[in-house]
């Protein structure tokens, strides 16, 4: 098997992640989710917060405060990054066929709480729920089971999406010995909310552990650098990720050694919204981050302050009285074979 068919047939697996076609680059877009959230109250604090973060999982413990005599009743929920939208748009999400397509779940002192979903449908911003739910035809835009009852959708109804923005044709209007011959595909963002009641005791601390499979978007080559220079992407790079000079080499030794004609490397991207931590009162107490590349050969670079190396693949951060003022940006540089490897 050739370089280039090796690389195609890498690509093509690729970009089968994804329901929909695929961005100019052979990449998909990572989609941003974070922590907790809940309306903003000087009566709760977070103590503690203990992320970890790698492309398989992420792992979040926090320690919350009553710093009252009284309980706090409260609601508190997890947003997961919308979903869907027109069809040259191509995100990374972990399970298309599901609702809970993070597969989120949340434990309060050890008790698993089964979190509520509310669900809407948006075009341009507009609320269209109502409207999807009344013709029976399921919100998640990207499973096979809304694309096949599509189908079946009354031919006014159809053309009334399509004028709204709801669907999109993908034959165009094509047809058959006279006979149109539709492909409907749903093009609505479909904005989803975990949410749940909860109360903090007075005086108490509270423990909460949430996890999910986050959104790995990625490139089927090297963006950032070519042939061992810094590229046009370089200076966003910077910014992002924190790269410098030192990772670009590090990169360039790593494919001077490969001998191997059919192992070539490429990027994986990793987004979390550090700064949802500012709606609770106060500072993060005790901050502690924990990123695993997974594979000791992978080479990861993000920004953040006195990172140390704890391990073959771990590297930790710890803040006290910590503000997040960004989000966390995660670059990897892996090879397709560890790539493949983790897909069987």
């Amino acid at each position: 098997m050739t370089t280039s068919t090796t690389r195609l047939l890498f690509a093509c697996a690729f970009q089968a992640l994804a329901a929909t076609s695929v961005l100019a680059n052979d990449s998909m877009a990572t989609l941003g989710a974070g922590g907790l959230i809940f309306t903003r109250s000087e009566e709760i604090t977070m103590a503690k917060e203990d992320l970890y973060i790698s492309p398989e999982k992420v792992e979040v413990k926090y320690l919350y405060r009553n710093t009252t005599d009284k309980p706090v009743k409260t609601i508190v929920a997890f947003p997961m990054p919308k979903i869907g939208g027109p069809v040259e748009i191509m995100s990374a999400v972990p399970d298309e066929q599901s609702d809970n397509f993070m597969d989120f779940s949340v434990v309060q002192d050890g008790e698993e709480i089964e979190a509520n979903l509310q669900q809407r449908v948006l075009v341009r911003g507009i609320d269209m729920t109502a409207e999807v739910e009344a013709q029976g035809v399921p919100l998640q835009p990207l499973s096979k089971e809304t694309t096949e009852a599509l189908k079946t959708l009354d031919p006014e109804i159809a053309k009334d999406w399509l004028a709204k923005g709801l669907i999109y044709d993908l034959n165009g209007g094509a047809n058959n010995n006279g006979q149109p011959v539709t492909e409907y595909v749903p093009v609505w963002e479909l904005e989803s909310i975990f949410w749940w009641e909860t109360t903090f005791p007075a005086n108490a601390d509270v423990e909460v552990e949430h996890r999910y499979k986050p959104s790995v978007g990625g490139s089927s080559g090297l963006v950032f650098a070519f042939d061992g220079k810094p590229s046009e992407a370089y200076p966003d790079y910077q910014k992002r990720y924190c790269v410098d000079q030192a990772f670009v080499d590090a990169t360039t030794k790593l494919e001077s050694k490969n001998k191997d004609p059919e192992v070539f490397y490429f990027e994986q991207w990793l987004s979390y919204i550090l700064t949802t931590g500012n709606n609770w009162y106060g500072p993060i107490g005790d901050f502690h981050l924990t990123v695993d590349k997974l594979h000791p050969e992978s080479l990861v670079s993000f920004c953040g302050d006195n990172v140390k190396k704890t391990g073959p693949t771990t590297f930790e951060m710890r803040a006290k009285d910590y503000y997040p003022m960004d989000d966390l940006n995660i670059l990897l540089i892996v090879t397709n074979k560890v790539w493949m490897q983790d897909q069987q």
